[in-house]
């Protein structure tokens, strides 16, 4: 079989990296260039920064932050021979065409900027092209899924979402309150990201969306990215219970707006699925289970990419 093309739409590798003192390029933990270099023709990532309370190794949220870009900064120079920051669909088409895999930058929780409108600017110079507003805790913008879900975009959140817009920052609703979700999509004047949320209807878990937020997101021409997290895919916790969630995604429309988004090395993905290699199993399957290669290529590269690619 034909090495798959991958664009997956989260993953906290550069945070255990920082954590565990582990390198890019081979690790201990699901995701490495030698394991992408062998399993996929060409490969693009989202690298979250990542940090909460309780996970900073004694420093603030926001002195996290620099030292995560720091760790980012040093993975890219260090293997600046097989991956390379990029920002857009023409970037990682350059990327690509020079035989290399594809990063982008997100920012895994708004409070690492100080939920501050005023940092956005210096966030897009570093390379940032999409922020998850909140975690599971609530902050200055928004209310989560699990903490204050009540509560939405506050004057400051509405502020900051208006100047992601400006700036060509795509907002990531995963984690956000219900409230939170319909301001951000009251605003959005670009596509929204889910960056690594699966159906509620499939299984009840906050963190998984609505068929209406399912559906607002494939109006507003967004993606949502399938987690392999097992308490989220629920049912068995296998690839079956993947494709459950991706077959809701696909009968409410979805097809061009479902996406890749493990959250590898943020959780605990389900057995089939214990590193980012094993997704050239998950490809063989979707097309042994009879999918259309049109479906199967949109999930794993080009939705994604039509995302990017937009001006």
């Amino acid at each position: 079989m034909e090495r798959p093309w991958v664009f997956d739409a989260h993953c906290d590798t550069i945070s255990r990296c920082w954590r565990e003192y582990e390198d890019l390029e081979r690790n201990t933990g699901a995701v490495d260039l030698e394991r992408t270099e062998r399993a996929f023709g060409r490969y693009a990532q989202i690298f979250a920064l990542w940090s909460a309370p309780g996970y900073t190794g004694g420093n603030t949220v926001e002195e996290a932050y620099c030292a995560l870009l720091r760790c980012f900064q040093h993975q890219m120079e260090r293997n600046r021979g097989r991956i390379c920051l990029c920002r857009t669909g023409e970037d990682i088409r350059r990327a690509w065409d020079c035989g290399k895999a594809a990063a982008l930058l997100s920012v895994e929780g708004a409070e690492l900027l100080g939920c501050d409108p005023g940092r956005l600017d210096q966030a897009a110079w570093d390379g940032v092209r999409v922020i998850t507003l909140t975690w599971n805790y609530a902050n200055a913008l928004s209310g989560s899924h699990s903490d204050h879900p009540e509560q939405g975009l506050s004057e400051q959140g509405r502020r900051f979402v208006r100047r992601m817009e400006e700036l060509k920052i795509l907002a990531d609703v995963s984690h956000l309150s219900p409230a939170g979700f319909w301001d951000v999509m009251e605003l959005a004047g670009q596509p929204v990201l889910a960056t690594h949320s699966n159906a509620k209807s499939v299984w009840n878990h906050t963190r998984n969306l609505t068929d209406g937020q399912i559906t607002a997101i494939i109006k507003n021409q967004g993606v949502i990215g399938l987690n392999f997290y097992r308490e989220f895919v629920g049912l068995g916790r296998d690839l079956d219970g993947v494709r459950a969630h991706l077959d809701h995604i696909l009968e409410l429309g979805g097809g061009e707006n479902v996406a890749l988004g493990g959250d590898w090395d943020g959780c605990d993905t389900i057995a089939d699925l214990p590193d980012i290699e094993a997704l050239d199993r998950f490809y063989e399957y979707l097309l042994c289970c009879q999918y259309s290669e049109t479906v199967v290529r949109g999930l794993f590269y080009n939705n994604l990419m039509r995302v990017v690619s937009l001006p």
